[in-house]
């Protein structure tokens, strides 16, 4: 669930170490301590509270942690619950391919740096042995013990081999025999063949056989394919997994030989990307190297089942390098990322109601049943969009498609970090380029895990004739920017959005974000200078409406801190607010905790990953840190403060870690009137209201569910704006 990710609780990304930001770039967050922010006037002595900060990597799994609960959680259907355990696996293997990884590079290469936690790494790691160990065993008890149950009590049924009746078993032989068959490779261990390189996340059947002529006993490794289904359809809502039909007809695979032995195994591999950036224009070239390279990162977790031969289990060990503490036995069947494909049988009753989206009523056409000119629409009046309870598709894709088609419109310029294949963004900045306009396309080929993709359509761009530019050397182009230049009588007008979430349409259904719509004269200019430094020589760092990361974003945060904090000591309104998906940045946590000394309340609303330690006295006694999961994905990041009784808020990318405000492009837009300040007010009262469900940080870095403080039932913040969105529909509609 990665993962900027795509499920309504991923979010991990990897790490980073020092370097030289010109020469190479390894994506995510960095392992090394910027300097504290300590303001000499305060008298905040650091040394007093050395253990201020809480430890990133084990505060990303206790994020998983909450995700679990959701699968745990009975008022949820049941559905849903699956899909939320299928998102823990793939939050675990992208924290072990990359955060683990990166832990195990760092201790190799001797460079024994305190996290800021003041954890050693070999500390972090020994603990994150420890509560991996407990997690994963917590996650396949709640698949067998509660999801499977469950599910059949519902007439879904999740069996083993065992349990197949006649008729279904005869399925399966055909089934292996016609599709499965004909794909296997069997790849046996002797001084004639090597131990197999086995790929990283593939499920694995290690099968130990015996020759009845020699008695000799031999090792072979064969691969479940990942082409067919993980859970075999039986009819009738059965399903078997794909191991066991594969391990039952081994015989096909190993003829006169004796099967003595089955189990199944999976690995995981360092995938993190390091892609050497001296010469910018190879730069497509080096990442295609580096993605195949990433297939051979060394291992660094083995799952195996918990019964599994121990001469076997020795073998794999030995072969593949791992040490103990990262073997994992776990009650069958592995790999649970395949109940993603029970997740979307099609059994309404049993998942979230649906919701679509709505048009945002300034947008939405009022008698004609044409759709509204989206930019005689922002002529009277800017936009705050908020997904996915507003429509992204008449919102934002209808903005760009327009522009496309508009004969007014000269230039259109963007940033995308991650889109879908299919985006009718790309096909609408297509048209545009096609159609003679100016199209100039910002792409980030190093957003993770999604490289090949966007690999794939910035050639598309490119040979429509967009001009497409991959960003600074060095830094990640993550902001989320567009903006039309548009020929109009009264002259050259730009149209400017900017959001929380990237240009895509799959995701945006599932993640919550904010976005604006404006024609803002100072904004757009703004934006207009930030896109002739990403694509030109142009290096203007100053700008009147926006921070932009790596230049102004924590240093603009901190100075809006210290603001509040005069604000309070003079009597005024004073309060802080910040949502994001996660605040590590100890320059940022620091500057909160002096405005916390100083008695101002500190409101965090932070989804994932929090250093922030709450409720020290002397220390974060004012701080207070919330965290909402749920079916979507809390993603937009608000920087919130009350200014004395006139609030201002900023809205952007990034959020508050070192990979986003030092080796980032990102930005945070101050939103232009009081009207959508109001509206991120009202949504931020709900979540930090008593009756909002959501989990709570403690000071030792528990996190513990709201309980109502007088017995009343807790709102879901989620269904609440289903709600309150559904409820304005039938207003307008009259």
């Amino acid at each position: 669930m990665s993962t900027d990710s795509l499920h309504p609780a991923t979010g991990t990304d990897a790490a980073e170490g020092p370097q030289d930001p010109n020469l190479r770039v390894v994506p995510a967050d960095s392992f090394d301590v910027d300097p504290p922010y300590v303001p000499d006037e305060v008298g905040f002595d650091p040394s007093e509270f050395e253990d201020r900060f809480l430890d990133r990597e084990l505060s990303w799994l206790r994020f998983n942690q909450r995700v679990l609960e959701l699968s745990e959680d009975p008022e949820l259907p049941l559905l849903e619950r699956a899909r939320f355990l299928a998102i823990v696996a793939s939050n675990l293997d992208e924290f072990f391919m990359v955060r683990v990884a990166g832990l195990k590079r760092r201790i190799a290469a001797g460079v024994a740096v305190k996290a800021a936690s003041g954890l050693m790494p070999r500390e972090v790691l020994d603990q994150i042995w420890q509560v991996t160990g407990q997690l994963a065993v917590r996650h396949a008890s709640c698949f067998r013990d509660q999801i499977v149950p469950a599910l059949a009590e519902q007439g879904i049924e999740l069996v083993r081999w065992d349990d197949l009746d006649r008729d279904e078993q005869r399925h399966c032989k055909r089934l292996f025999k016609d599709r499965v068959f004909p794909v296997l490779t069997p790849l046996a261990v002797d001084p004639a063949h090597p131990f197999p390189y086995i790929s990283g996340l593939s499920l694995n059947l290690a099968v130990l056989v015996r020759n009845p002529k020699t008695d000799k006993e031999h090792f072979a490794r064969v691969k479940v394919p990942p082409i067919f289904s993980r859970f075999v359809p039986l009819g009738n809502q059965r399903f078997v997994p794909l191991e066991d039909v594969i391990a039952e007809h081994l015989k096909r695979l190993f003829p006169g030989m004796e099967i003595l032995a089955v189990n199944t195994f999976r690995v995981t591999r360092n995938e993190d990307l390091e892609v050497e950036e001296d010469d910018a224009e190879n730069l497509l070239k080096a990442l295609e190297k580096e993605l195949l390279r990433r297939r051979f990162g060394p291992p660094v977790r083995l799952e195996v089942e918990e019964n599994i031969d121990q001469h076997v289990l020795d073998l794999l060990i030995s072969e593949l390098g791992v040490s103990e503490a990262e073997v994992f036995r776990l009650p069958g069947p592995l790999d649970l990322r395949g109940l993603h494909g029970i997740a979307d049988l099609d059994r309404e009753d049993l998942k979230y109601p649906n919701f679509l989206p709505a048009t945002h009523a300034l947008l939405a056409p009022v008698e004609s049943a044409s759709p509204v000119d989206v930019f005689k629409a922002l002529q009277r009046s800017d936009v705050l969009l908020h997904h996915p309870y507003d429509s992204f598709s008449t919102s934002v894709q209808r903005f760009i498609e327009q522009a496309a088609a508009d004969p007014q419109v000269l230039a259109i310029k963007q940033t995308l970090y991650r889109t879908s294949g299919d985006s009718p963004i790309i096909d609408a900045l297509v048209d545009a380029a096609e159609s003679g306009k100016q199209v100039l396309v910002i792409v980030e080929i190093k957003a993770r895990f999604d490289e090949s993709a966007n690999i794939r359509w910035a050639r598309k761009l490119e040979h429509a004739g967009c001009h497409v530019v991959y960003g600074l050397v060095g830094l990640k182009t993550h902001c989320k920017l567009a903006m039309v230049v548009r020929d109009e009588p009264e002259g050259i007008r730009r149209y400017t959005h900017i959001g929380t979430g990237n240009y895509n349409p799959k995701t945006a259904r599932m993640y919550e974000d904010f976005g604006l719509l404006t024609t803002d004269e100072t904004i757009g200019e703004d934006v207009a200078h930030l896109f002739n430094n990403l694509s030109g020589y142009s290096r203007n760092a100053s700008y009147a409406e926006l921070m932009v990361a790596p230049d102004s974003v924590r240093s603009g945060l901190v100075e809006l801190i210290e603001t509040e904090t005069e604000h309070h000591r003079a009597g005024r309104p004073a309060r802080i607010r910040i949502k994001a998906n996660s605040i590590v940045d100890e320059a940022v946590i620091d500057a909160l905790y002096v405005a916390s000394r100083a008695g101002v309340p500190v409101e965090l609303l932070i989804r994932g990953i929090c250093a922030v330690r709450p409720g020290v006295p002397g220390l974060s006694e004012t701080i207070r840190v919330r965290s909402i999961l749920g079916r979507y994905l809390e993603h937009s990041r608000i920087m919130w403060f009350e200014n004395g009784g006139e609030p201002t808020t900023y809205i952007g990318s990034a959020d508050l870690m070192h990979r986003n405000l030092d080796r980032r492009v990102e930005v945070l837009v101050r939103l232009p009137s009081s009207k959508e300040v109001e509206e991120v007010t009202a949504l931020l009262d709900l979540a930090f209201d008593d009756h909002t469900a959501g989990w709570e940080l403690g000071p030792d870095g528990e996190w513990t569910k709201v309980t109502s403080p007088d017995d009343q039932p807790l709102r879901n913040l989620q269904e609440h704006l289903i709600s309150l969105h559904r409820k304005k529909r039938r207003a307008a509609k009259g």
